[in-house]
């Protein structure tokens, strides 16, 4: 395999929201490079599982449920 086919991978700080960090490995910047996220996944409901809501806009929701409410406990 060409070396040139692969990106640099490097250790990396990774700095949460709370401020709290951890060493990761990555493609990210150069090594040493701290990648600030905006986002914490420990508090996000994207990764907690948090409220999520549908909006049922002509009814596409409960057609759907309708069609496959044999498939879900």
């Amino acid at each position: 395999m060409k070396k040139e086919g692969h990106p640099d991978y490097h250790a990396i700080t990774v700095k949460l929201t709370d401020g709290s960090t951890y060493e990761s490995r990555s493609t990210y910047g150069s090594a040493g490079d701290t990648l600030v996220l905006d986002i914490d996944p420990r508090t996000h409901p994207a990764w907690t599982g948090g409220n999520q809501t549908l909006l049922d806009r002509g009814g596409r929701v409960s057609r759907f449920k309708d069609k496959f409410k044999g498939f879900v406990k």
